[in-house]
């Protein structure tokens, strides 16, 4: 799965998952470009090689447009977009950020809901179209960073839901409708531990018990999803289009599961 010459791109791929993919990719032998809003604290290394940063708002489609020009024209190529920048914080519909009760209503509300929508499928959809002349040139590929919470209700986070069930979706159809010169493919993430992890989990006893709920008992690593991209990116996947590819160590255990074993030991001590 070597990708030297390979030039690639990893939105939002300045830290957390995005940087674990940039890692990988750069291990695996690519030159990768990081692009965000803001510069990383530290630059993106592995394997002694460092990824570029560029700065791009990728809800500007203009400015989306000539990052990409400007890429391809550096490296002289395009081989792979790896659609990563994304996220929502938590908010009930109807309601204001996690523990405010106020209910907002109205124009608002589904502004900010919007804004989650636009930032999680809008915006790969915008950097796809952008890449895609390039793409189509070198053979390449997408891969788009999709989420368990777009194939189960996602209370708190509603729209971050309904878009990463766009993007399978999306991803499906562009993969039918760019064959044979670029593959696209999803990948579905579960959960992963990442410098942010505690403001979704808590202390380390809390990311312990969230463990528990896994199949593989642990969270995924960023490197465990940049693996996943480095496969999917290289000539091993060149008969792979249009897939969702599931990263989350099993998924859930069933919530009967652990009501059928409470229920039987009630019995047995009865």
């Amino acid at each position: 799965m070597e990708l030297a010459g390979k030039a690639a791109v990893v939105t939002g791929g300045t830290r957390g998952v995005g940087a674990g993919i940039a890692r990988a990719l750069l291990a695996a032998g690519a030159d990768v470009v990081v692009c965000a809003r803001r510069p990383p604290r530290s630059p993106v290394r592995a394997a002694g090689r460092e990824a570029e940063f560029r700065p791009v708002d990728l809800r500007e489609p203009q400015a989306v447009r000539e990052f990409f020009d400007a890429v391809a024209t550096a490296y002289g190529r395009l081989d792979l977009l790896v659609n990563n920048a994304g996220g929502t914080p938590y908010r009930l519909l109807g309601e204001g950020e996690a523990g405010n009760t106020e209910i907002r209503t109205g124009a608002l509300d589904a502004e900010r809901h919007a804004r989650v929508i636009a930032l999680n499928l809008i915006a790969p959809l915008t950097a796809s179209l952008a890449a895609y002349p390039y793409l189509r040139g070198s053979g390449g590929s997408v891969v788009m960073i999709g989420s368990v919470s777009g194939t189960r209700p996602s209370p708190g986070t509603a729209a971050y839901g309904a878009a990463k069930a766009g993007v399978e979706s999306l991803a499906r159809s562009m993969a039918v409708e760019w064959a044979p010169e670029v593959r696209v493919n999803t990948l579905v993430l579960g959960m992963v531990r990442t410098e942010l992890a505690h403001l979704h989990y808590g202390d380390a006893r809390g990311v312990a018990a969230v463990e528990r709920t896994v199949p593989l008992g642990r969270l995924a690593e960023p490197s465990d999803v940049g693996a996943a991209v480095v496969f999917l990116a290289s000539g091993a996947a060149s008969y792979i289009t249009g897939a969702s590819l599931l990263v989350h160590g099993g998924g859930e255990r069933p919530a009967f599961l652990g009501a059928a074993t409470v229920n039987t030991a009630e019995t047995k001590g009865s």
